[in-house]
């Protein structure tokens, strides 16, 4: 049975939420990876690597976002608003990336519809929902699901038809090839002796996620991105950090590309010290701030105007 576009948003009813999607900070990120588990074959990790390329979109993806044919800041805000429900309800972090997968996947197979927003929001429910089924034990109801900051509201028969038109086109494979298929066998590679194998494994998880909003990386496959964050995870082990050189990283497995890996790795540094240098400033500006207050006299707060205290 086929879905078309008319028949999944006709009969759309939504209604308004209260809530609005918040630029809140990433949750803490946990993995259930057992850092122990090392005794990978090399062979498996390289037949995931021959076929990940069926499990993302296509090799001019990014370019659609760099001519504007795809909304950046529409992604941006649909991975933001899975990665807090995710948060929210303490789903694995595979659930989380599963969604933004299937939603990358749709995007690049088919066009929403350009209205006010609502059909990307309908798309990022299904994909949750549908991550939430492959990966969690409790699955919340589909109007929970959206209860934490949707801007709409779907009643459950139209999350149920987009669901079906999401599977229809990923051709129902949604048990997809991810980072975290070969975060641990990489951490591994990188400390044999499975000291910081867990740090490594966590930190990295934690990486992946703080750049996953990013339309850049969706440049990359999963080895290279596994591959780069567990780099940058080992930059800050001491005993690591000097050994870390993302010129031998293509040495862990058959088929990994150097090139790509530096790249995203170099990436991902970037974007690192940014996050680092735009704390440094608010935090500076924050103290500033503070110092101003100590001094500002109550006539000078009498005489602000509504929108300088917030008041609409």
């Amino acid at each position: 049975m086929s879905f078309s576009y008319s028949d999944c948003f006709s009969d759309l009813l939504c209604c308004e939420d209260s809530g609005v999607l918040s630029d809140e900070s990433l949750a803490e990120c946990s993995s259930d990876f057992d850092s122990t588990s090392c005794g990978f074959e090399e062979e498996s990790i390289a037949g995931y690597i021959e076929d990940e390329r069926h499990f993302v979109p296509g090799v001019d993806y990014l370019s659609q976002f760099q001519s504007r044919s795809l909304d950046a800041s529409a992604r941006e805000q649909s991975v933001a608003w899975i990665l807090k429900v995710q948060a929210y309800y303490g789903f694995q972090p595979l659930t989380a990336y599963l969604s933004v997968n299937y939603l990358d996947r749709f995007l690049y197979s088919r066009r929403l519809p350009q209205t006010n927003g609502w059909p990307m929001q309908l798309l990022s429910v299904a994909c949750l929902s549908l991550a939430a089924k492959m990966e969690e034990p409790l699955v919340p109801s589909l109007l929970d699901l959206q209860g934490e900051g949707a801007k709409y509201i779907f009643e459950p028969r139209t999350v149920r038809r987009m669901e079906f038109l999401v599977l229809s086109v990923l051709d129902w494979r949604l048990r997809s090839i991810t980072p975290f298929t070969f975060v641990t066998f990489f951490a591994c590679k990188l400390d044999p002796t499975g000291n910081y194998v867990a740090f490594l494994i966590k930190r990295a998880t934690r990486i992946i996620f703080s750049n996953v909003q990013e339309a850049s990386f969706v440049e990359y496959w999963p080895s290279s991105i596994a591959a780069a964050a567990i780099l940058c995870a080992a930059n800050e082990i001491p005993n690591l950090s000097l050994i870390v050189d993302p010129q031998h990283a293509e040495s862990w497995c058959g088929g990994l590309s150097k090139e790509k890996i530096i790249r995203c790795y170099r990436l991902i540094r970037a974007r690192m010290r940014s996050s680092s240098d735009s704390s440094s400033s608010s935090s500076s500006s924050y103290k500033r701030r503070k110092l101003n207050d100590f001094f500002w006299e109550e006539d000078d707060k009498l005489n602000e105007t509504p929108t300088e205290r917030g008041i609409n």
